[in-house]
């Protein structure tokens, strides 16, 4: 029997919404925690999760009893006013980024900084608001530097200047000229870096900020080393540069500790944040210390939706559930049991990243054939290429559904 809805959805997308993304033939209609439903009733184990957004799991219930309470009061008014939750979901940030972790990625402790945030709704628009704040770094402390070093491999957005901020020319290249004012520098590679600090490539000129992913996730979960990240850090601070960190696919416990720099043993100046922020609800937020976030005035930056009533209220209860129910040390436990049984698999030569944050290296271009063979027993992958297999579950998973993913797909890779 035709699934009809699916039908009318895929004829309807078709016909009027623009084709920048290849869909796969599947209609999800419902879910809950770490499963789907499709518009016929079957079911999956999401290992994707809304793209590294949905934190606490679909449908979740307490995320969605804040919504619930919140559409029935206001849902709008702007940033002239303040708003219920705003406030708290900022003071709840500004712990969080101050904690002090170990190598594992448990809480140990804190700095006792105090951050500041600037709401928005997306990562692209948190690593605008970051690069902003970096070049008024640069007016006000740095003669007017406005260079920004990023890594290869990077990806920090889809506008315009966060592209430019991306270190790979494949998504440069049908969107030329670029802004000016970056240069990438391979990652890992302490020398490099301090030679572009030193002598900065003529596209980027003097350096306001560097500004890293602690896993690159879209370049195919790569992670910058701890001593790397200790170095960058030791560096900038010599320097009076900004350390500018994006953890837009990192944060909110995806890779164990509340952020995937508290893993090095390092804080930074700018934090650009996003996805697992409010459950998959639109959010993105950029964090500054104080004294960065201070220099930053009234008409400096803007946005209409950033931080309204329901994204405050959806954040707000995803930041208290995910520290009141200990999602980190789930993280911890459930992302070392899905590394040691994908490194057991046929053909996965290496296994990258931290937490529930993996990627996969095949040793067979079969990637995407995955990915859709995946659909077919029930599982909703997701490819990097053809021969990585990115692993972005929500982190309420389980470890008895990690067992049934692995054990579907050492069926398929046989």
């Amino acid at each position: 029997m035709a699934d009809t809805s699916y039908e009318s959805a895929k004829a309807l997308d078709d016909a009027y919404v623009m084709h920048t993304y290849g869909r796969l033939p599947v209609e999800f209609v419902s879910g809950e925690g770490a499963t789907l439903t499709d518009s016929t009733g079957k079911t999956y184990i999401d290992c994707l999760g809304g793209i590294g957004s949905v934190s606490m799991g679909h449908r979740n219930p307490v995320v969605a009893a804040a919504l619930h309470k919140q559409v029935d009061k206001v849902w709008q008014v702007g940033n002239y006013y303040y708003v219920e939750n705003r406030g708290e979901l900022a003071r709840d940030l500004s712990g969080l980024l101050s904690s002090v972790c170990d190598e594992e990625g448990h809480v140990v402790g804190s700095t006792g900084s105090t951050w500041k945030t600037f709401f928005a709704n997306s990562g692209a628009e948190a690593n605008e608001g970051a690069i902003k704040v970096a070049r008024r770094w640069g007016e006000k402390k740095l003669g007017g530097a406005t260079g920004i070093l990023t890594a290869q491999k990077s990806f920090h957005g889809r506008t315009l200047a966060t592209l430019a901020a991306t270190g790979q020319d494949v998504f440069h290249k049908a969107f030329l000229p670029m802004p000016a004012g970056f240069a990438a520098v391979p990652l890992n590679d302490a020398d490099a870096l301090v030679a572009a600090l030193d002598n900065p490539p003529a596209s980027c000129g003097p350096v306001c900020a560097v500004m890293l992913e602690c896993v690159q996730g879209e370049g195919g979960v790569w992670p910058a080393s701890y001593d790397y990240l200790r170095f960058v850090a030791s560096e900038c601070k010599k320097r009076g540069v900004l350390l500018v960190i994006d953890e837009v696919q990192t944060g909110f416990f995806r890779c164990g500790a509340p952020f995937a720099y508290q893993l090095a043993g390092i804080e930074p100046d700018v934090v650009s944040l996003a996805k697992g922020i409010a459950d998959g609800f639109p959010m993105g937020a950029v964090a500054a210390k104080a004294e960065v976030a201070d220099l930053m005035g009234p008409g400096d930056h803007g946005s209409t939706f950033g931080g309204n009533a329901l994204a405050a209220a959806a954040g707000r209860a995803t930041v208290e559930a995910l520290v009141s129910q200990k999602m980190g040390e789930h993280v911890i436990a459930c992302g070392a049991h899905l590394r040691q049984r994908l490194e057991a698999l046929p053909h996965v030569t290496e296994v990258r990243g931290h937490g529930l944050m993996l990627g996969a290296q095949l040793d067979v271009p079969v990637a995407t054939e995955l990915v859709d063979k995946g659909l077919e027993v029930g599982l909703v992958l997701n490819h990097i290429g053809d021969s990585i297999l990115r692993f972005l579950p929500p982190l309420v998973i389980s470890e008895e559904q990690v067992d049934e993913v692995v054990d579907k797909l050492a069926a398929l890779l046989a």
